[in-house]
């Protein structure tokens, strides 16, 4: 009995990637479109029918379980679509650390 309620309590207690997801698809308002446009972002492709798949039911029979490659790509693409790209700074500190000082000329 006590371990059946544990694993029930667990159960609830633990979202899995595709209820990560959803909420922050309902979270952030987002429709389909622009969750396939942020995955884009980090050259991550998916198809309007897989993204569909995510998101429904779990005792649905076409429930497809989101991976963590999957939420990963989704959440740095997520980065990307609300601040933008940082610019590439390491060619910049290239070209600085090659420059001598005038300080010392």
């Amino acid at each position: 009995m006590a371990d059946s309620l544990q694993l029930l309590a667990s159960r609830f207690l633990m979202l899995s990637n595709n209820d990560i997801l959803k909420k922050l698809r309902v979270a952030l308002s987002l429709r389909n479109d622009d969750i396939i446009e942020i995955l884009s972002l980090v050259d991550f492709e998916i198809t309007k029918g897989a993204l569909g798949d995510l998101f429904r039911k779990e005792d649905h029979p076409g429930y497809v379980e989101a991976g963590d490659q999957l939420l990963r790509n989704f959440l740095n693409g997520l980065i990307i679509y609300n601040r933008g790209k940082l610019p590439d700074n390491r060619h910049q500190e290239k070209e600085e650390d090659n420059k001598p000082d005038k300080k010392s000329q």
